[in-house]
């Protein structure tokens, strides 16, 4: 079977992205009732290369494939010194010999693509500068359960567009025939080439792609509010900008007020409460933000599921 990976949101179609939610539902459901899940991923290991920190990455796909059967070996980059001490390349070969899958956090996509093309086993993206395919999974599980339905809904992203977070949501609400619209500052919309591939998306679901400066504009009868960090890793030296910038972008009451009455507020956490959204907004009644954290470890056991046809039964 030829290799599979999860770099990008597209990486997998509708119909399979249906299939990994319902295999998050069903996983989720059998460990509550049983206090486990069938071992799929026995004798398998995952290894995790991580550049930047993690916390619901790490815990989602280490505890998940634990209660899989299988075992996890993570490395920081003072392990083993990737692109520096030894070339992408020879990581992924490595790791292809011992292991069966790969999770990759990085600050480059381009450390993704090539861990990918030189890797014969599957590499999930964890998170990179430019998509963070897997917290979406999460976020697609947490949208399904809550609202049962993904088409037609309206989906407003606050904020600094130019995200990992917000490009793979765009792409997926493309894909999956949600309204999604950015309220951002000129300058901070996103990678023209990923509104451009979401619009193509959208034009075979029905759905919509929209930029716009005027978060009230954005938020107007949305379904579901999400907002993220202005100060995202790697972008430190920016902040002090940043936070002179952003303040009009805050997601407080006023701004929810303006969206359905059920709307949901979500964040892919860590959440800088003050900042990007005001306590009462991200610790009230419509928030969901630890349902999506907590389904980051159900989604992520999914998305294990879904790669075990395509794992090695032996590696030489």
């Amino acid at each position: 079977m030829k290799k599979k990976d999860f770099v990008s949101i597209e990486d997998i179609s509708p119909k399979e992205i249906f299939g990994i939610i319902r295999m998050a539902q069903t996983l989720k459901k059998e460990l509550k009732e049983t206090g486990s899940n069938a071992p799929i991923c026995k004798t398998k290991t995952l290894v995790m290369l991580f550049e930047k920190p993690s916390l619901r990455t790490r815990l989602s796909f280490e505890i998940g494939i634990a209660q899989l059967g299988g075992h996890a070996v993570s490395l920081i980059s003072c392990d083993i010194g990737m692109g520096t001490r030894e070339s992408v390349a020879d990581v992924a070969r490595v790791v292809s010999g011992m292991g069966h899958m790969i999770v990759a956090r990085t600050f480059k996509h381009a450390t993704v693509l090539e861990l990918a093309e030189y890797a014969s086993i599957p590499v999930i993206n964890g998170l990179s500068d430019v998509e963070h395919p897997c917290q979406i999974l999460a976020d697609l599980l947490t949208i399904w359960e809550l609202k049962n339905q993904w088409k037609r809904l309206k989906l407003a992203y606050i904020g600094d567009s130019h995200n990992n977070v917000t490009h793979s949501l765009a792409l997926a609400s493309g894909l999956l025939g949600i309204h999604f619209v950015t309220a951002s500052p000129k300058g901070y919309w996103m990678s023209p080439e990923i509104t451009e591939r979401a619009k193509q998306h959208a034009s075979i679901s029905g759905a919509s792609i929209t930029e716009t400066t005027d978060p009230k504009e954005a938020v107007y009868n949305a379904d579901i509010v999400y907002t993220d960090t202005w100060v995202s890793m790697g972008e430190e030296t920016e902040k002090d900008n940043r936070l002179k910038i952003f303040p009009p972008y805050q997601v407080t009451p006023a701004l929810m007020a303006l969206a359905k009455k059920d709307a949901l507020f979500m964040h892919d956490l860590p959440a800088y409460r003050g900042c990007e959204v005001t306590s009462d907004v991200i610790d009230g009644p419509q928030s969901v933000v630890f349902q999506q954290a907590k389904n980051r470890l159900h989604a992520q056991k999914a998305l294990l599921v879904f790669f075990a046809p395509f794992l090695k039964k032996t590696n030489r």
